[in-house]
């Protein structure tokens, strides 16, 4: 009989990331892996397209907790989880990044005395204000396997005195990225020159004046502004009477699938975002950013300004958009392998 490993996801990036391990694990003799959908968040484009082009297996659970205040949601997925880890009883179970899901079902593994490994551990941006800051550390202080995506985050977790299990495998995501390239799915989504934006965090999101402002700067820019927007955002935009169709050199855009994602980012001459994922996938396309945060967890871009980052001023938008990068640190996230080393050390934890 398989040995079952489960895999938590409850959000959009965690289907990413999850996706090059289930299919490093295809066809092995001892284990299985299976994954379980919290739903803290559902996405009809990421359940659709991403898994049938990739041939992805359907999460064989689906909690279906939705939203709510973090304590709710986090106390309904510990719930539901332990149910599911009590019926299948998982030899290991992996979690993804620093959401609610990924802290219920380590604390439930946890409890359970289930061993757990943490891909994209090590992260920090040392800004204990942000829910995701206190996922991840908590998160890490309960693994067994703790997957870092750099010498960086590494030595974020030296400083905790968290040592044992730790493995430099790089970035996940970068697997998935190589592989949407190898396929051929990444297409041209918008012709000429422009910059491509995603803004959802609530900073910037639920201060009127703020996103005012934000918009107003985009207007701005000398070239069109596609801006995918969150349905978050496009909520509090109506709720604040701001009128985005006013702003003639932005073209909105619904939220993209994630192979409709890279085709923009692909071609764009810059981006614009306050999203950790996308701050490092236009690391990993050599995509001049710049994220309206005043901290980030992706240290690695930064360097030589690849990465810049505004936040306290925003009339600086323009101006760090014309920025010229230096010399890109080839490697700084691994070599698109990281699934497949991840595998071997879950497998060698587990013999």
């Amino acid at each position: 009989m398989l040995k079952t490993i489960i895999s938590v996801v409850g959000a959009r990036p965690q289907f990413i990331k999850s996706a090059p391990l289930e299919i490093a694990f295809r066809g092995m003799d001892e284990y299985r892996l299976i994954s379980v959908h919290t739903g803290q968040h559902y996405d009809e484009n990421m359940s659709r397209i991403f898994f049938d082009e990739l041939g992805l297996q359907p999460p064989a659970y689906q909690l279906q907790a939705g939203s709510g205040s973090h304590g709710k949601q986090t106390a309904k997925m510990l719930e539901g989880l332990e149910d599911i880890f009590e019926k299948e009883k998982p030899v290991m179970v992996v979690v993804y990044g620093d959401t609610n899901s990924t802290l219920a079902a380590a604390l439930a593994a946890a409890k359970m005395q289930i061993p757990i490994a943490h891909v994209e551990a090590g992260l920090r941006s040392y800004n204990r204000s942000m829910p995701e800051e206190i996922n991840r550390v908590l998160t890490d202080h309960v693994s067994n396997l703790l997957f870092v995506p750099s010498g960086v985050a590494q030595q974020n977790l030296l400083k905790e005195g968290v040592e044992r299990g730790v493995q430099v495998t790089g970035d996940i995501m970068l697997d998935i990225l190589k592989m949407a390239q190898d396929k051929g799915v990444v297409e041209r989504k918008a012709d000429g020159d422009y910059y491509y934006a995603t803004i959802h965090r609530p900073y910037n999101t639920d201060f009127p004046e703020r996103m005012q402002q934000i918009l107003q700067e985009m207007n701005g820019l000398a070239l069109p502004v596609y801006f995918s927007i969150h349905p978050r955002t496009a909520a509090l935009l109506e709720k604040h009477h701001i009128y985005i169709a006013e702003f003639k050199n932005i073209h909105v855009i619904p939220p993209q699938s994630y192979f409709d994602n890279l085709g923009y980012m692909v071609h764009a001459n810059r981006i614009i975002t306050d999203s950790g994922g996308l701050q490092k996938e236009a690391w990993f396309l050599k995509k001049p950013c710049v994220t309206l945060r005043p901290e980030t967890e992706w240290i690695e871009t930064l360097e030589n300004q690849w990465n810049v980052l505004v936040f306290d001023h925003l009339s600086e938008i323009k101006q760090a958009l014309q920025v010229q990068p230096g010399a890109y640190n080839e490697g700084a996230y691994g070599d698109g392998h990281s699934a497949l080393k991840m595998r071997d050390a879950i497998l060698e934890y587990l013999s």
